[in-house]
């Protein structure tokens, strides 16, 4: 870390970047997704996905140019073509494009495999490491104002779904009920029934939250 390049330059056509993944089964593949998931009063709007399969030697723009703001990529464990994407949206109004995206192929297609509304985005994704057909979302609307941010409502949360995306299920138990904003998650390796979830909320809600039994319930910890 003494000392860095720039390998972006010339590909990318924003500066603006939310997450980028390694392939855990190629480490020359390579997804960026782009659009910061802080949604500051200076937000720079993302420009949808960006792949490498050398390394980050050259780019790809594979798709979700409109998407917005990305707040992470997750990559499958054994298959690099299958990621997920979580799109939090466009910063400053609805966005038709927030929620949860899937490929199968490398970028050459997304499917939008859950979606809440227009002022509802995905932020942060997870994929259970015994099981990549597991995945969880946070869902949070998030929006911009030149005068505040909206931050949370009633429809985010946790999802989860255990057929790779196809069918998603809320997860309230233990968590914050009625408003709830912005989370960030963390699953462990060594024990996937173990999920934590830093949670914005108001009236002393908000705060670290854990499951034991892989999200069915929480409790504040």
């Amino acid at each position: 870390g003494q000392s860095w390049r720039a390998i972006s330059d010339g590909f990318f056509e924003t500066g603006s970047i939310g997450a980028i993944r390694v392939a855990p089964s190629d480490p020359d593949t390579v997804y960026v997704g782009t659009g910061s998931d802080g949604l500051r009063s200076n937000v720079i709007t993302g420009r949808g996905v960006y792949k490498s399969v050398d390394a980050g030697r050259t780019w790809t723009f594979v798709g979700l140019r409109d998407a917005g703001q990305i707040g992470a990529v997750e990559i499958h464990p054994t298959d690099p073509n299958i990621a997920y994407v979580a799109a939090i949206g466009q910063a400053f109004g609805p966005n038709e494009q927030r929620g949860v995206y899937r490929t199968r192929d490398g970028g050459e297609s997304w499917e939008r495999v859950l979606h809440v509304s227009d002022r509802v985005g995905a932020v942060d994704l997870e994929l259970a490491p015994d099981d990549p057909n597991q995945v969880y979302a946070c869902m949070w609307r998030g929006e911009r104002k030149p005068w505040t941010i909206i931050s949370g409502g009633a429809e985010g949360g946790i999802y989860n779904t255990r057929d790779g995306g196809d069918s998603w299920t809320k997860l309230p138990n233990g968590l914050p009920e009625g408003l709830i904003g912005k989370i960030a998650l963390a699953l462990s390796p060594t024990n996937t029934n173990r999920l934590y979830a830093l949670v914005e909320a108001p009236d002393g809600q908000g705060g670290l939250y854990r499951s034991d039994d892989a999200g069915r319930s929480f409790q504040f910890i």
